[in-house]
This record gives C-alpha cells, structure tokens and sequence, in this order.
C-alpha cells in the first residue's frame, strides 16, 4: 500500500451527520477545550478533535518549542515525527512520536509534547487557538524499536550513556530539537552513510537538508526518514513490497568513534480484499531488520495506535495469526472500528471503507537475546466498491401521488437537484411547486431521499393504455453531490402506477318539432377527443351552423332534423322519424369513448291535395335504402319525375288525373293514388343494386262528392252583362338576410348597414311573395356582389354563375335545401344560399368595408316543358368559367317572368 505524504493543514469537510464511530478504550486526559482530547499509547501520543469542533473549518499546527511555536509544514511533519489522520466527517487524529522533535524528553522516561491549534472559521481574522500539553511515561523501550508511521518511518536504538565531562553538569532534561550546525560540536553525530542498497555518505546537515533526522537522546540514538525519498528503496520481502532504510552512523564520543548500523523497513503493501474482509499480511521474518536465528515472542493488533484485547477482537470479529511465512491480520469490512467513503467514477456512486490497524511484534534473537519491537500503523481503504442506490416504490394508486425513496447514502452526499420532464429544479424548488423531497436517518447513521409528486403533476407523463385505464408515469433523475470534494453523480428512476379512473363522455339528447340537441359532458380527460354528428367531423364551420356553445363542464349543439348526415327511418303521412348519430372518439387510439342513437318524430306533411286536383308529394330517403338517389324516383307513370330533388328528398307535383294516378269510389269520397318508386330499365339495368330493397311511398288523396250546400241568394237585374277584360298583374320577390343557419330570424331594415367579420357566413333567401300557385318555381340565374349599390358598377365579384355556384370563388357558395314548415308552404317558392362575408383588395389595400349583394331570378311554370334555366337550379350549366359583366347585363332583360333584385349594404367590421 502506497504511503502518500500527509499535511498538517487541512480543510476538514463540513457535514450534517456522521456515522457513528466506536472508539477504542484508553486513558485519556480531556483538555479545557470541548472536543479536544490527548492520550498516550505506547512510544506515540494521540490527540484527538471531534467533528463537532473543527467541522467547516480549517485546522493548522504548531510545536510549541519553549518559546518558540514551529508551524509543522508537511515535510517538517514527516522529518521530525508527527502525523494526522482526519475522516470525511472532520474527526482528527494527530500522532506525535515521543522520540520526535521538539518533544521535552527527560532520561527517556518522561515525555512532555506541546501543540498549538489554531482554527480558521470564517477568515484568517476568525481564529480559535488551542494549547494542548500531555506529559506521557514510557519505560518498556526494547534496545531496537522501530515505528512505521503514515509518513515516516523512524528506528532507535539503546546507547550507553556518555561519562560527564569535567566541568559539565547534566541537564536536568533534554529537548531533543534539530542540532544546529552552525558550529562544530567535539561530540555527536558526524557522518551517516545511507545503503541505497549502493552507500551514499552525508554530513548531518546534509542529511537534514534531505529531509532526513538524526539525534541523541540520553539513553537512545535516533533515524527517521520520510517515504520514497532518495536514500531510502524498495525490497520484496516474503511477497510484501516494503520501503528500507539503513544506515550506518558516525558517533563521535569523548572516548572516541562509534558506528551504529540501524536499519528500518515498513510494508507498503501485503493487503488482500476477499468478499468482506480486509486480509493484512505482514512477513513473519523482516530480513532486511533481523540477522541471525531470531524467534516471535509477542504480537499485539491495535486500532488507530491503542492495542485492543481479545474480547474486543472477538466482538468485532478481528483475527490475528500467524503462518510460516506472514502474520495476517483480518478485519470484516464495515468494522466499527473505521469509516466509509463516498464516491463517484464514471458518475456511478461507489463507497470505499477505511480502518486504520496497528501491529506490535517483539522479535528475540536467539544468540544475543536483544529484543526488538516493531510497530505499524498501517491505514488501509478498500478499492471503490459499486453501492447502486436501492429505489423503493411506496406508491399508493388510490393516494393519486407517487411515493419513492433512493438509497442508501453515506453522510457526505448531499442531494442538490432533481430533473423531471420539465426541467430541472433544486429541492427547495421542488418543495416550493409541492413535490414533497425530505432527507431521512436510518439507525446505522446512513441516508435515504423520498420524493412525492401528485399524479396530476406536469411532470407526470399520463397516456391511456385501455379505455377506462390511466397510467401515470414519472421519470426523474436526482443530483447529488459528495463532499467536500463536489464531485457530482445522478441515478435517474422509472415509475408508472395504473388506476381504473376514467370517467368517459357522456352524450344526451333531446328534440323538438324541427331539431335534435345534444348534450356532451365531458370526462376527466378533458376536452382532448373528436367529435362526428351524422357521421361528419364536427368542424368549426360545422359546429357554427349548429349552434355550438361550450363552458368547463359541457358542449351543447342544435341539429335541424333535415341536416345532412341525418338519417330517415320511417316515413309517414304528415311525419318522419329522423334519427341522428353521435359519437366521440380518441383521435390518438381511435377508441370510442361514447356515443348516442337518438331518433325522434318530427311533423313532416309529405303530401298536400289542393281543391283544384293539384298533388304535391314529398319522397323522403329512408336508412332501409342506403344507396337511393332521390332523383332516381319516379311517379307510376315512369316519365313523371322529380321537379326538385337533393340528397335527402324529391319532390312532385302532378294533376289527379295525370302520371297513373288511380282513383277509387266510395259513398261520400273518391281516393286518389300514385306510388312513388324505384323501377328498374326494361334493359334490366338497375340503377342500385340488386341486393338493395324497393322503395315504395304511396301517395294518397281524400276528395268528397256529392256534397250538398244550402246557399240563400237574392237576384238583381243588371243593365248588361260583365265581359271578361285581359289584365297583368306583378308578381313580387324580396332577397332578406337571415341572423343563422336556420332561416327563422331575419334583419329589420333598421338594422342596416349589418356588420359582418371577415369569412363570417351570411345567409340569404330570396321569395317570390304573394303568390300560393304550386306550379311557380323561383330559380336564380345570376348573383353577384358590388362595392356600390348601382347594379352594373365596377368591381364585381361573381357569387352565382348560370344558377350554380360560381367555380372561381374560394369562399364556396352553398345551396340549403327548402321544406315545408309553418312559414313556408310551397319551397319551390323559395332559394336559400350561403357565403362567406370578403372584402375587395386592390394591391393588398381594403377598396371599401361595404358589399351589396344583387340578383338576377327566373319565375318559371313547372306545367309548361322545362327549357333552359328552368330546368331546375344548377340543372343544366350551358357557360363554363364566369361570365363577363357584359353577359350579367344582356340576361337582365325586362321579360315579364324575369325580376331583379338587391340587398342591402353589409358592412366588414374591423375596417375603417
């Protein structure tokens, strides 16, 4: 094992807690400060300072010299024979030989060591200074005594003392300090020869300029030397790497010159690591130290420099022993008796412990029967050891909040932060946004982290892996940091809880007389799913014209029950069950989450019989028929088709006596019948599919004969018969802009100019007014828009081209379809059509915030052949593209089955 040189001045680590350390049992004598306490063990005296005092601060030592106070620099320390050892918690160990400078030594038995410790807190004007004194007797010296220390190894040997010169008187004690050598002494050391293993000779000074000492005492010659200088080497002994120092000693004394040949050798490796235990091996033989037959007398094993005796071995599982070749020493890892270490490479976390045994063996030499004593304080940390942090779920679904603990750490790790998916936060950051973080102290001094975070947390990552699941994850990385050297280390952790707490949509409807309304409330989850009504995505222009309203709990809409995407089940004779289908769905999983069938029966007249034998019939598209195209029905009489069809109904008018139409007498009535069919060709050319069922609807007519009417007259001569004259008459249309999509609310003429936003829609209808002729239909040929109210002013924008919408407009007009309610009796009367509201741009610039809308409209008699423009709206286009302003003008003509008209202005609001 390396021996790295150890400093006096250190910045010992500040920590909140420590593990807890048993010490072992020696006198010791406290001092007046708290914290502070000396001892003496064997040839060393140990001074000890608890965390509590020097934790957070900076420690410095000095020897107290008489007067004088030495500040004990690192290689000061090692040359003169003090040591310090200090755990990552700031518990300090200082060890000074009895042997060792500065030490007041009287006739080797008496021993008095003084220290000063200053204590730097917060600045070098904040300092704490500490005399400690500790006299310590030893009297067991062997005539050879050898000590392995941290940073030096020292060797003595016996000296007999020197006869008093005359006129001398013997010093009452002796401070063994480093000679001066300024002057030459008579007496002393002269020379030292070091053996590298090749000699090397050295004046005294010059091997103090080395680092090396050399001195006398009154009974002893002493050689210390650091580790790995130049005079000492390296030498394998019985497999155990060791550091040799030998050297021959030139003495001059008063009856002339003696040489001493000492030599030292201390382990620097021999430690074996087998699962959990530390096995130390010493060679049972130092041959570099011994000649000649020698036998073991003693060995003792000690902790942090104080033997411990069998029972406590035992207690603590300690073993020494002995082989042919090693003494061993074994100790469990995690022994009391030493300390963890926290550590981070590759930023994985690691743990390294630390104890620091003594060895004391006593060697005899058989032919002399000189003793030697060897003593090593030989501190040994085990290689990084892999601690993964054990992560612990404590998680409660039902709680709604993640619940976990990582650990174990050692008192030196200190948690700084923690990422979540949103970023990263510190703990009181964390604590402040109710992510509960706290530190927590098990009994054997080592730490755990918990962590809490609410599932509805934004850190919380949530998905949905079955309808009525959630499942909640959490994936976060906690930061730490070990002190004091900051060195950083993450463990990031995975967690997912699933609960059954989906509450999904639900959906609830009701109708009246014209539309259905639905209800959707909305689940936990929120707003995040798709709407469809009548197998159509709810848009925002479709939720527009349904009347859509939304608050935190709900979304309602209004459906005209003739709206597209409704179906029609049954079909009556004054009403229709129209059914309308809703769902809402997952656009993610395309799951279902809810959905509503709600059918209802709406009055629907589908047949009208007018006195005068006019029928009009109403075919309605029912769900029984899905591929039915209403304009392919036709009366019995095959070529008696629909004056008027969409995707949804066809509409008829025809005499009694016309299109097969059958009659049957009864006493007071006659009935007339026609059926509304699809037939096939008499090619056998089906226009829908065979599988597809027939489509029957009867149309059925109630008139009374032989009705009798009692009519009172009176009778006046005349002077001449009237005579039948030929007149005109002018039939009326008005164009009026409705408030919505369903054509009930109208504007007041008082309430123009209306104001409109960009792409609002606006809905128009246009009616032929003061006329109940059933054969009347209103088309409408042309539609365009102005800046000015002059019909024929310029710019224009084409709205309706040839009855059909114009193909250049992106803003799509659309046609809505007319049905009988109580304001409308004859729909044929009727155009209803809806645009976007725009605006004239000329070079990027508004020309002007007003439109008027203008129409040009054909009158036509559906009993006559239909020609042209008369053949139904959007029938028959002759024109491709758009017509020029010029054609607008040639088909306003003044034909009396022709009208124009106009509306009002509409304003674009947002324009000035």
């Amino acid at each position: 094992m390396q021996k790295p040189e150890r400093i006096l001045l250190w910045n010992l680590m500040a920590a909140v807690f420590a593990l807890g350390q048993a010490w072992p049992n020696m006198m010791l004598s406290s001092q007046p400060s708290s914290g502070l306490k000396t001892g003496c063990v064997a040839n060393l005296m140990r001074l000890t300072l608890d965390s509590a005092l020097a934790v957070g601060n900076q420690l410095e030592v000095e020897a107290i010299n008489g007067t004088q106070y030495i500040l004990l620099t690192p290689n000061l320390a090692a040359q003169c024979g003090y040591s310090m050892e200090s755990d990552p918690w700031g518990n300090t160990r200082i060890y000074t030989s009895l042997l060792g400078c500065y030490v007041s030594n009287k006739d080797d038995v008496m021993f008095t060591v003084g220290l000063k410790l200053k204590i730097y807190h917060h600045s070098p004007s904040d300092v704490a200074s500490h005399d400690v004194a500790q006299t310590c007797s030893y009297t067991r010296w062997a005539p050879r005594e050898i000590l392995c220390d941290r940073n030096y190894m020292e060797v003595s040997t016996y000296m007999a003392p020197q006869a008093e010169a005359k006129g001398q008187k013997k010093a009452a004690s002796q401070l063994n300090t480093i000679p001066d050598q300024a002057s030459e002494k008579v007496t002393g050391i002269w020379k030292i020869t070091f053996f590298t293993p090749e000699p090397m000779s050295m004046v005294l000074k010059e091997a103090q300029q080395a680092g090396h000492s050399a001195m006398t005492t009154s009974t002893r010659l002493v050689m210390r030397s650091p580790y790995n200088t130049a005079e000492t080497y390296s030498e394998d002994v019985a497999g155990v790497p060791m550091e040799v120092l030998k050297v021959s000693i030139y003495h001059k004394a008063q009856d002339g010159l003696n040489v001493f040949n000492l030599a030292a050798a201390c382990p620097t490796g021999g430690v074996l690591f087998t699962g959990n235990l530390i096995s130390w091996h010493v060679p049972r033989r130092v041959t570099p130290l011994l000649d000649g037959s020698i036998r073991l007398v003693e060995m003792n094993m000690g902790i942090n420099g104080q033997r411990v005796d069998k029972a406590q071995m035992a207690a603590r599982g300690y073993s020494l022993s002995t082989t042919d070749f090693h003494i061993v020493v074994e100790i469990p890892i995690g022994s009391p008796d030493g300390y963890y270490k926290s550590h981070a490479p590759d930023y994985q976390y690691h743990t390294t412990y630390t104890v620091e045994p003594m060895l004391e063996v006593l060697w005899r030499a058989d032919q002399t029967r000189e003793d030697t004593r060897y003593k090593i304080l030989f501190p040994i940390t085990t290689p990084p050891m892999l601690q993964p942090p054990h992560t612990e779920d404590r998680t409660i679904p039902e709680m709604r909040e993640f619940s976990l603990y990582v650990g174990t750490f050692l008192g030196d790790v200190v948690l700084r932060n923690i990422t979540f998916a949103t970023g990263v936060l510190t703990v009181e950051e964390s604590n402040a946004r109710g992510f509960t973080v706290q530190q927590h102290v098990l009994a054997n001094g080592t730490f755990v982290f918990s962590l809490q975070v609410p599932f509805d947390a934004d850190v919380v990552y949530k998905h949905n892996p079955e309808l009525l699941v959630t499942t909640y994850s959490l994936n976060v990385a906690f930061g730490f940091v070990i002190l004091p050297e900051e060195i950083p280390f993450a463990h990031p952790v995975e967690f997912q809880a699933s609960l059954h707490d989906v509450v999904l949509p639900t959906l609830t409807g009701t109708c009246d007389q014209d539309q259905f309304y639905i209800t959707v409330k909305y689940g936990n989850q929120g707003k995040n799913f798709n709407t469809m009504v009548g197998g159509l995505d709810l848009t925002p222009e479709l939720a527009e014209a349904y009347k859509f309203y939304s608050n935190a709990t709900h979304f309602s809409i209004a459906v005209p029950y003739a709206a597209t995407g409704t179906l029609f089940e049954l079909i009556t004779t004054n009403s229709v069950r129209a059914r309308l289908d809703v769902l809402v769905w997952d656009p993610i999983t395309n799951w279902i989450l809810s959905d509503l069938f709600l059918a209802c029966f709406f009055p629907l007249l589908t047949t009208r019989c007018y006195p005068n034998g006019t029928i009009s019939a109403l075919a309605v598209k029912v769900e029984s028929v899905p591929n039915l195209h209403p304009s392919w029905l036709t009366l019995k009489d095959r070529s008696c088709t629909p004056i008027f069809s969409n995707d949804q109904f066809a509409q008829f008018t025809f005499s009694a006596d016309s299109c097969g139409t059958t009659r049957t007498f009864f006493d007071h009535y006659v009935l007339y019948e026609n059926e509304i069919g699809l037939y096939y060709s008499q090619k056998g050319a089906a226009r829908t599919p065979p599988v597809d069922p027939e489509y029957r609807q009867t149309v059925s007519c109630y008139y009374v004969v032989n009705d009798t009417q009692t009519v009172a007259f009176s009778a006046k001569s005349r002077r001449y018969e009237p005579k039948a004259a030929i007149g005109s008459g002018h039939m009326v249309v008005q164009m009026r802009l409705a408030t919505d999509s369903s054509y009930q609310d109208f504007y007041d003429a008082e309430d123009y100019p209306v104001e409109k936003y960009l792409r609002e829609p606006l809905y128009f209808e246009v009616e032929l007014v003061q006329s109940t002729d059933p054969h009347l239909e209103l088309i409408l040929e042309n539609c365009w828009a102005t800046l000015q109210e002059e019909r024929t002013s310029l710019p224009s924008w084409d709205i309706i081209v040839d009855s059909c919408a114009s193909p250049g407009d992106s803003y799509t007009t659309v046609f809505h379809t007319v049905l009988v309610d109580d304001r409308v009796s004859v729909p044929f009367h009727y155009k209803r059509f809806s645009m976007k509201m725009f605006a004239f741009i000329q070079e990027e610039q508004v020309l002007k915030h007003e439109v008027y809308v203008h129409c040009d409209l054909v009158i036509c008699d559906t009993t006559s052949p239909a020609e042209g423009i008369c053949q139904g709206q959007c029938a028959n286009r002759v024109l491709k593209g758009t017509p020029k302003q010029t054609q607008r003008g040639r088909r306003s003509t003044s034909s009396t089955n022709r009208k124009q008209i106009s509306s009002r202005p509409i304003l674009l609001n947002g324009f000035q």
